[in-house]
């Protein structure tokens, strides 16, 4: 069982009387890769922050190891930041921006502990050395910043901060600067490097694919509040409302109704599903993620509709397909040109049942997810063919 090293007791933030962190509970356990995402302004970089010692708390506990750490200042915590912007010393080399902070240190002198004695310079390559090879940046050591990808200094601030031995890396969206192709990467080099150095990385991004791809376990954050706590499988297939269906992947998020258990309603039309544990006719939002939708034979069809766009993403469709005016996206391999009609399954594990919130209403219809996508109606029905062929 993993042991507990950080623990967010009630945390409260505020600044000039808005509140950006409402009763903030969590724990993060010792080795382990967590994920605070969510949007811009929803207080993970805060919550980072408050982890590392450079914001302290209006209200509640910051427990490091079962210790209250409120008041210990960053340079005393265990704890290390690797920032999106690296800092690294243009006119030092990778040896030397390395070495920094081993140089910096003190230790006591064991004859006199009230000496404190520089680390040997032996021991400060031995260690820069390994960090290198950690890194897969051996060779490099003589080499300037500026000599460097991004990628290369990334990984070289990353080191950095590694060879000081913290208990816990925070890494707040390092990979903001990078392109998309040295991104996705990095975000295997990232894991490889934690899994490797056997310590907690607790890493910010507002990029769900990110989240997805590292993490052990994904903490989605909106407005200063945590909406979900879980692994990628279970934020991604199980999610607790509409924010985070929409946040995590593409979702269709639709108005049901629970009939019963493991039977929901939607466009008058019954589907069995997994899900219970709901009032007989509650009203619920029902996820269902593009890529599990069959798209049939209109005779076929549990529902039918019209297609109003077709966007080639190389392995895939993106199809928007339009429902009595409310559009869904379809990523399929099949495909169907704008203006058909068509029928779509959706067998019983492809639907997500979950209870109503403030989110409801707020996401799922794709008229208005991208300008990729053309907002159109399925203007071209006539008003009768529009009542039988999109199911009431």
């Amino acid at each position: 069982m993993s042991k507990e090293l950080i623990r967010l007791r009630n945390i409260c933030m505020a600044f000039d009387d808005e509140l950006v962190l409402n009763n903030i509970n969590l724990y993060i356990n010792d080795k382990e890769f967590l994920t605070l995402l969510g949007p811009s302004g929803c207080g993970k970089t805060t919550t980072l922050r408050m982890i590392g010692g450079f914001t302290t708390p209006t209200s509640g506990d910051v427990l490091f190891d079962g210790v209250r750490i409120n008041d210990v200042p960053p340079h005393q915590r265990q704890i290390n930041t690797v920032f999106q912007k690296y800092a690294l010393f243009p006119h030092l080399n990778v040896f030397e921006n390395i070495a920094f902070g081993l140089r910096m240190q003190r230790r006591p002198d064991p004859s006199d502990p009230r000496k404190k004695l520089k680390i040997p310079e032996e021991e400060i390559r031995e260690r820069v050395m390994e960090m290198l090879e950690i890194i897969s940046l051996k060779g490099f050591e003589n080499r300037r910043p500026d000599a460097l990808s991004g990628g290369q200094q990334q990984r070289v601030a990353i080191a950095r901060a590694l060879v000081n031995k913290p208990k816990v890396l925070l890494l707040d969206e390092p990979l903001g600067a990078l392109d998309l192709k040295l991104r996705k990467d990095m975000q295997i080099e990232l894991k490889r490097i934690q899994q490797q150095v056997g310590i907690t990385f607790i890493y910010v991004t507002h990029d769900q694919e990110e989240a997805l791809t590292m993490s052990d376990t994904i903490v989605v954050m909106d407005k200063g509040s945590i909406q979900q706590i879980g692994t990628p499988e279970d934020i991604y297939n199980e999610p607790k409302n509409a924010f985070v269906a929409d946040f995590i992947g593409e979702s269709n998020i639709i108005d049901g109704i629970m009939v019963q258990d493991k039977l929901v309603q939607m466009y008058g039309r019954k589907f069995p599903c997994l899900d219970g544990g709901f009032a007989p006719n509650e009203p619920v939002d029902v996820v269902i993620r593009p890529e599990d939708i069959d798209i049939v034979p209109v005779e076929q069809g549990q529902l039918t509709g019209t297609v109003t766009s077709v966007t080639f993403k190389g392995m895939q469709y993106d199809i928007i397909v339009d429902f009595k005016g409310f559009k869904w996206l379809i990523q399929t391999t099949d495909h169907s040109p704008e203006g058909a009609r068509i029928g779509i399954k959706i067998d019983p594990d492809g639907i997500h049942v979950m209870k109503k919130s403030q989110y409801s209403g707020m996401f799922g219809d794709y008229s208005s997810f991208s300008d990729e996508y053309d907002e159109l109606d399925d203007a071209g029905l006539e008003p009768d063919e529009e009542e039988s062929g999109d199911e009431e």
